[in-house]
């Protein structure tokens, strides 16, 4: 058993500022990726022809997913319900209900939410299911250029910096590469946040379960995976849990730190130590002093 689990035409909206064209169809997407990992359908042929390979090598991809999307609304609860009311979701990707608005207006209904993404195809599925209702946003923006994004009009006209925000990087950082410097990125990122804000933050690893006595690199399917995402848009840079940590830099971690994203803070019964072998995801939440 691997302990890796790796991780139609639609219409353009004129007023978001970009044509079909901009569509890369000409290699898989990791967002379009992961929605098909999830069980959705806004993907192209050629992303699923990336994701099944992935899936050959390491079938448990699909439930590294769904977990890790678990985590996202666990941590949205946990903040809201800390009287987090302003959330910046970056790298959203292809919205899977519950979004982040809907998970965090469970208890705060006057949650506002901005979502950010660089593929053109979530920004047509923003409407109908991420800003269709007050208080939300979208941005076709990078976290690559964060400060470009944070200057966004959307942005300032949802977010007021003067007060606490949560800031999402859920499975993203995994497709920034070291030379990109994912750790300035959060620092500037942290900059623009005042005390109190949040991080929110997911992240691939190729490292075995340490609590999980038979656990180990499996390289074939670490390396198949690798190459998949190669020929993607974006390459995964997978991390070991202490890379993981420091990108959260100014961020305080909070209780239990950076684990297994099934073992942050779980609201129902725990996987077995081989199940969380094979969840490739880290998560934690920081919080700025």
């Amino acid at each position: 058993m691997s302990d890796l689990a790796f991780p139609a035409d639609h219409s353009l909206p004129a007023e978001r500022g970009f044509t079909a064209d901009e569509i890369d169809t000409s290699r898989p997407h990791p967002a379009r990726m992961y929605d098909y990992y999830l069980g959705g359908w806004d993907n192209y042929a050629i992303d699923r022809e990336a994701a099944d390979e992935v899936i050959r090598v390491h079938p448990q991809v699909r439930d590294s997913a769904r977990a890790n999307r678990a985590f996202m609304q666990r941590a949205v609860r946990d903040a809201a319900g800390a009287g987090i009311r302003q959330f910046l979701d970056l790298g959203t990707g292809i919205p899977t209900s519950p979004n982040t608005h809907e998970v965090a207006r469970e208890s705060a209904p006057d949650a506002r939410v901005v979502y950010a993404d660089n593929d053109p195809i979530v920004a047509t599925h923003a409407g109908a299911r991420l800003t269709n209702a007050p208080g939300t946003g979208f941005v076709l923006g990078d976290v690559r250029a964060p400060a470009k994004l944070l200057a966004d009009p959307e942005v300032r006209s949802l977010i007021d910096f003067d007060r606490p925000v949560a800031v999402l990087l859920v499975a993203v950082l995994h497709f920034v590469r070291d030379d990109e410097d994912p750790a300035g990125l959060v620092a500037a990122l942290a900059e623009a946040l005042p005390a109190g804000s949040r991080l929110i933050l997911s992240h691939a690893t190729g490292e075995p379960y340490e609590a999980y006595a038979e656990g180990r690199t499996d390289e074939v399917a670490r390396d198949g995976v690798l190459n998949v995402y190669k020929n993607t848009t974006a390459t995964l840079s997978l991390r070991d849990r202490a890379a993981v940590e420091r990108l959260f830099g100014p961020f305080r971690l909070q209780e239990p730190g950076v684990v297994r994203v099934p073992l942050w803070r779980p609201d129902g019964p725990l996987p077995t130590p081989e199940e969380i072998n094979n969840t490739i995801f880290y998560g934690g939440v920081g919080i700025k002093e």
